[in-house]
């Protein structure tokens, strides 16, 4: 069993509790306007555009396909700014085992791994393996998601899984499909399944004055609160930003100030959610 890698971050403070290892998978099921890893949206199309850019000499095409030699890259990032399709060319394909194996060489220094994307819950067989192997190493296993996967249907994955961080990218369904491309009515009951279980360590919503307004910040916060009882639900309400965006949406898109933020903060707050962190 395989599944696309694009990274892997041995050391992450941001990608839950602690400090982790961070899995980004490659492939994903939305098409965000503001997404800040759009690299990781497609798989590679083996076009070869960016073979020819690299300064390393790190691609080839061999028999029709793009190859990659991790040794010679520079992290220069050519091939990505080339690539059309928000794809990337360092992809490995790699067995849960193999993944455990570089994540060994980090213990004792990490509590845990957070798998990411892209969209990492496009492969759950896969994540039901890596996980029952990294909780024999003695680490916790968290999963950033979308909020696309109904966990309710696939218990075999949440019993193997520590905590979710789940994204809730609006409230209104119009919105929702604008930003994403994608049906966005079922997110917030999955969220809530999810906080019954004890299992949503943290909700998410970046926001901008564009989109994602204290409309939606007031109707996550109202959904969740009462959730709490089955454990601390952590909201991150996330300040869009330029950084990683692609074109045309980087000089589209508006950024909130300090005060649009604090705004969103106090009316998550005032619906009762009790732990609140704007980023």
């Amino acid at each position: 069993m395989k599944a696309p890698i694009n990274r892997i971050i041995r050391h992450s403070f941001v990608d839950g509790p602690g400090n982790r290892t961070a899995i980004f998978f490659q492939g994903c099921n939305y098409h965000c306007t503001y997404c800040h890893n759009p690299e990781t949206i497609s798989l590679c199309r083996n076009c070869g555009l960016c073979v020819g850019v690299c300064p390393a000499g790190a691609l080839a095409m061999t028999a029709g396909r793009v190859t990659f030699a991790p040794e010679k890259c520079v992290r220069c990032d050519s091939c990505l700014k080339t690539c059309p399709h928000l794809s990337s060319p360092r992809v490995r394909w790699l067995t849960p085992g193999e993944i455990l194996a570089e994540v060994r060489k980090n213990i004792p220094f990490i509590s845990g791994i957070t798998v990411s994307g892209g969209e990492c819950t496009l492969y759950p067989e896969f994540l039901e393996e890596l996980f029952k192997g990294a909780h024999e190493l003695g680490l916790t296993c968290l999963i950033d998601s979308n909020g696309s996967f109904d966990f309710a249907a696939r218990p075999q994955l949440l019993a193997v899984t520590d905590g979710v961080m789940l994204d809730v990218k609006a409230a209104d369904p119009a919105e929702y499909e604008q930003i994403t491309g994608a049906d966005g009515s079922a997110v917030l009951a999955r969220a809530a399944y999810l906080a019954e279980q004890g299992k949503l360590t943290e909700v998410r919503t970046v926001c901008s004055p564009d989109f994602a307004s204290v409309l939606t910040v007031r109707t996550v916060s109202t959904a969740l609160a009462p959730y709490q009882q089955y454990g601390d639900i952590h909201y991150r309400i996330i300040a869009c930003r330029p950084f990683g965006v692609r074109e045309p949406y980087r000089t589209a898109l508006h950024y909130p100030d300090e005060a649009f933020m604090k705004q969103l903060g106090d009316a998550a707050a005032s619906c009762g959610m009790t732990h609140v962190s704007i980023v």
